[in-house]
């Protein structure tokens, strides 16, 4: 074992899947499992012995579960955790919850456990172990909280869902934990409508939106097929389709697609991107937000050509993953480069400039 490996904890109520997990990342050769854990509690004493510097963490076991053991964690020093979720309700939702309280990022944990140790899954968690090393070396020293989000102030006297503005959002690693922090500031009286794409599989991406709805002033709902854009309302992709938009009647409406994936993701930002382009819409604000890889700067590029948006990256500084907004800045389609509390201002300002 060398000092320049990255040291991983293990922690899963099943022996079995904690074999797996430990036979898929010791395949890499950066990487040491350092020890396992049962539940969080053993967790707690274990990290407190090992020191690693990342934890793959189940979030559900008995004695102390995932979310519990995440919160006494947080406070017991600077882990990078990855939580490695079952595709049940209760799971989705804690999942989600945990990646709002600082998870760098999780796994699914297919249907089939004999399934899991396919090199698909262990390429995606061996990567995800990388970059939560490389974010924690990079954040030594800094607090990134999220703290008390407080509502902008109102843009019109009385909510409408007349549609002035359509904000579209793409987004990827680090964006449940972002996309919490900005939506709340938003007031109820936004004159826009907001669409999303978070990379994250299916089922997930519906229990983030009824999280963000529960803190939000805005109605934030996972998008179906055919629903018709308005105001005051956030539009997230299904982990399963592409959000494209059609315009007809001087209305805009949503329309899912199960085209295969582009680049490797479904929902693809660029996808929803070049769908703008096509459609009805000319006041438009594009955010491209953390998140590893390239995806939608070929869609802003096309975008911008045909629509004149205005275009917002989020900054280094604040990225958890400083890979989509890299990109998008060096093809130099961006506008206006924030950090990531800044972006709702900015947002609002340009805005209140062409009301």
């Amino acid at each position: 074992m060398t000092d320049d490996r990255i040291r991983v904890l293990i922690v899963d109520d099943s022996a079995f899947m904690r074999r797996v997990i430990q036979n898929m990342i010791e395949k890499n050769p950066e990487m040491d499992v350092v020890g396992s854990a049962k539940n969080g509690l053993d967790a707690l004493k274990k990290a407190k012995e090992l020191n690693p510097d990342v934890i793959t963490l189940d979030v559900e076991m008995p004695v102390m579960d995932g979310l519990t053991a995440l919160e006494r964690l947080q406070k017991q020093d600077n882990y990078a955790v990855i939580m490695v979720s079952s595709h049940t309700q209760k799971g989705k939702s804690a999942t989600i919850k945990a990646l709002e309280l600082g998870a760098f990022d999780f796994i699914s944990k297919p249907d089939n456990v004999f399934s899991m140790p396919s090199d698909e899954i262990r390429t995606e968690l061996t990567e995800k172990i990388r970059l939560a090393y490389r974010n924690k070396r990079r954040s030594r020293g800094e607090v990134k909280t999220v703290g008390k989000t407080m509502p902008l102030a109102g843009v019109n006297a009385e909510k409408s869902d007349k549609l002035k503005y359509l904000i579209a959002i793409g987004i990827s690693t680090g964006g449940p934990r972002a996309l919490s922090s900005i939506l709340p500031v938003f007031p109820a009286d936004i004159p826009a409508a907001i669409i999303v794409v978070q990379h994250m599989p299916e089922g997930f991406t519906k229990s983030l939106a009824n999280r963000l709805n529960e803190i939000s002033c805005l109605a934030v709902k996972e998008a179906d097929h055919n629903d018709l854009l308005k105001a005051g309302n956030v539009y997230i992709a299904p982990g399963s389709h592409h959000l494209t938009l059609k315009s007809e009647g001087g209305t805009t409406r949503i329309l899912l697609s199960d085209q295969p994936p582009l680049g490797g993701f479904r929902p693809s930002v660029d996808v929803m991107m070049r769908s703008i382009a096509d459609s009805d819409i000319n006041d438009i604000i594009a955010v491209i937000m953390t998140g590893m890889g390239s995806d939608g700067t070929k869609g802003l590029i096309e975008l911008k050509k045909k629509k004149n948006p205005y275009i917002i990256a989020q900054d280094e500084s604040t990225s958890i993953v400083f890979g989509m907004p890299k990109v998008a800045i060096e093809s130099g389609v961006v506008n206006d480069v924030a950090p990531l509390m800044e972006i709702p201002n900015r947002i609002m300002n340009h805005m209140g400039v062409r009301l």
